[in-house]
């Protein structure tokens, strides 16, 4: 199989990692925070490296998934970044949710090296991540994406080459703005169905069955209606994304009002101390309105 390394071991690249084990690739890793990283080799059998560079030092193939854009520059730059210790024909794979920016930026000084990158950001959430169930939207060269195709195949349900570098990451901005409008969506059926004293359970039940089906109703709403807001994608990341999403509109001219709408209501979740709540909380905001009046 492949000599692989990946850089993030966070809630997403941990089991990701992990699953590159499990179909039999040679996986060296690294984490901003080592503990994490020997955790990790302890579990899994991998190798954990002293710096990004190390870790891609003789790999075929690197994978990465950080926090943002910054995050992402300090581990590919510099002489203890990926791409210095990537060997020429290797490819980069960079999970992370980024602008498309950045993904041209690094396509284009990993094409001058010699080497090969691709955008491919993911959706799913953590659970997609521990079930290797993920959809990853991918941006770069076709002959680049069929070589590493096999080998993101050991976490993904789906994978598609959407187009050239930053097409994976404006394909998964699609993904976010469906997702805010779809969440705000099934935040207000739900209060509205318990304001007028509905069983929401047997409401859901009906109407999940029908146009308003979506996958937020079928794996959201129970907790949504007991308050509970700690299974899935946190707030703190949901505006992170939005706010890619906004300002990629801004230089493309899309009029995104529902996405920005929701970005301001999420940024009121924040206020009310849910930063690491799910985007499901929405409906949180909804009931302290009401209770307000």
């Amino acid at each position: 199989m492949a000599k692989t390394a990946f850089i993030g071991l966070g809630v997403m690249g941990y089991p990701m990692a992990g699953h590159l084990v499990k179909a039999g690739h040679d996986v060296t890793v690294w984490n901003r925070s080592a503990a994490k990283a020997k955790k990790w080799a302890a579990q899994h059998g991998g190798k954990r490296a002293a710096s990004p560079r190390e870790a891609a030092q003789g790999a075929e193939f690197v994978m990465a998934c950080v926090g943002n854009d910054d995050d992402l520059r300090s581990v590919v730059y510099g002489d203890d970044g990926i791409l210095a210790g990537l060997g020429k024909g290797a490819v980069f794979v960079d999970h992370t949710t980024a602008s498309a920016d950045v993904a041209r930026e690094i396509y284009a000084k990993a094409s001058s090296a010699g080497l090969g990158f691709i955008d491919a950001p993911v959706s799913g959430g953590q659970a997609g991540a521990e079930n290797g169930q993920l959809t990853i939207m991918c941006g770069g060269d076709a002959p680049v994406y069929e070589r590493v195709k096999p080998v993101i195949q050991a976490y993904a349900k789906m994978q598609n080459l959407m187009g050239p570098a930053g097409s994976g990451q404006l394909t998964k901005m699609m993904n976010q703005i469906c997702i805010a409008g779809l969440v705000q969506g099934l935040s207000e059926a739900l209060a509205f169905g318990r304001a007028s004293g509905l069983d929401l359970m047997k409401a859901v039940e009906v109407i999940s069955k029908g146009a308003a089906g979506s996958w937020q109703m079928d794996n959201r709403h129970k907790t949504m209606i007991e308050g509970k807001f700690d299974y899935g994608f946190a707030v703190d990341w949901m505006r992170k994304d939005l706010g890619i999403c906004l300002a990629e509109a801004r230089r493309n001219g899309a009029s995104l009002p529902v996405a920005a709408l929701v970005d301001q209501f999420y940024a009121e979740v924040q206020q009310m101390g849910g930063n690491r709540w799910d985007t499901s909380s929405l409906i949180a905001r909804l009931e302290a309105t009401k209770t307000k009046k």
